[in-house]
């Protein structure tokens, strides 16, 4: 809904981390300057307020932001998938303007990477909505071999 900000939407990211009890220290995300300044203001994504960081405006539209949930285990490993989304109007109805988040970033997920049997079905459809969304608009540009690999890596779990 318009008006929403970063702080807001951080703990649908958290969320399943925090319900097995863990947490991330960084920001969910950030916004992307256009003289490439990489943790760009007035955007950010983190479960609470840094006045120093003048990151928590309203999502307007056309503004550019990373989605990067990440976990390190200190000494022994970390996981991190980063996109970059673009905030867009979305259906506007009695209850106001929705948003919506445009990806941006259009690679596969390494499935290597990923137990399906630890997926619900929920994070199956985004994943497989995900792949399909990457095949679709990538293929185009490709020779026949790169569109062989890149469906193998976009098949569907």
């Amino acid at each position: 809904l318009y008006g929403v900000k970063g702080y807001n939407l951080d703990i649908l990211a958290r969320r399943p981390m925090w319900n097995m009890g863990i947490d991330y220290k960084c920001g969910t995300g950030h916004g992307i300057g256009f003289l490439l300044n990489v943790h760009e203001a007035p955007n950010g994504f983190r479960w609470r307020i840094i006045p120093d960081r003048f990151d928590s405006a309203v999502l307007e539209e056309g503004m550019v932001t990373t989605n990067e949930p990440g976990i390190y285990v200190e000494g022994s490993h970390g996981i991190r998938t980063e996109n970059e989304l673009v905030v867009r109007k979305a259906e506007k109805n009695e209850y106001g303007q929705f948003m919506e988040f445009e990806v941006v970033t259009l690679a596969p997920i390494d499935l290597d990477a990923i137990d399906p049997e630890e997926m619900n079905k929920e994070e199956k459809a985004y994943l497989n909505w995900y792949h399909e969304l990457v095949y679709n608009k990538v293929s185009p540009f490709l020779t026949e071999d790169e569109k062989a690999w890149l469906k193998e890596y976009t098949k569907a779990i």
